[in-house]
């Protein structure tokens, strides 16, 4: 299985740290965020990586390479203005191929086994897997819940997995979709190249059809998407 880290954003919330830095080169616990994720890839078998680049990508693209340091092969998708989650995955597709792949938000710091994602094997009724996480502060009212106890819902090793709702249902837990998920190019057969559009924008249709699945995280995550956060995070 390839897999794809998203790393073409600008880092807004981040300045002024990502006015001359990449977002995915800043330092978290000693290492370049992104390292930790190429690292864990590797760790978990991957051994094929692409990456989209967009803001400051000489920069990005000059420190990582082509991954042989990490034990990979990186591809990259160069975006000239950054079309954000959907729209990147979708002109990386021709990179990624016909089979599933992992992909993984490069703002995101945890310390999830990929390999457990790389245990996911998705079929025509299947087109996603994601892995949630305990709503933090700047989300709680959640992204997404489970379907139901009743309904294919599952207890695995102590941790809920089963189809998701995109719906709020009244009375359900909602949780915080994480940035990990396994994905099947066929999410993307309606998408159009080189135009920007968020991943919820085809996740939509498949929440819809009961095309997507998940698993809850009570692990190390955290989404560096502002100063203070990623503050916090070095000073744990």
């Amino acid at each position: 299985m390839k897999a794809m880290i998203l790393a073409a954003g600008f880092g807004k919330r981040l300045r002024p740290l990502t006015e001359h830095t990449p977002k995915p080169l800043l330092e978290v616990r000693g290492k370049p965020l992104i390292v930790h994720h190429l690292e864990a890839l590797a760790r978990a078998g991957i051994k094929e990586v692409v990456i989209n680049s967009a803001w400051l990508a000489e920069k990005l693209e000059a420190y990582v390479g082509d991954g042989r340091q990490y034990g990979l092969r990186v591809a990259w998708s160069r975006e000239v203005e950054p079309l954000e989650t959907g729209g990147g995955i979708c002109q990386a597709l021709p990179l990624l191929g016909a089979q599933p792949f992992l992909l993984v938000n490069g703002d995101v710091w945890t310390d999830y086994p990929f390999e457990q994602l790389l245990a996911q094997s998705l079929d025509k009724d299947r087109l996603a897997h994601l892995v949630l996480v305990e709503n933090p502060e700047h989300n709680l009212g959640g992204d997404y819940c489970f379907a139901g106890q009743g309904d294919g819902v599952e207890i695995l090793s102590g941790v809920l997995a089963g189809p998701l709702a995109v719906e709020k249902l009244e009375g359900r837990q909602t949780y915080t979709f994480s940035g990990l998920s396994v994905l099947h190019p066929q999410l993307f057969t309606a998408c159009h190249r080189s135009r920007a559009f968020p991943l919820r924008d085809v996740f939509a249709p498949a929440f819809r059809t009961g095309h997507i699945s998940g698993e809850l995280y009570r692990g190390e995550w955290c989404d560096v998407g502002t100063v203070e956060r990623l503050e916090a995070l070095n000073q744990q």
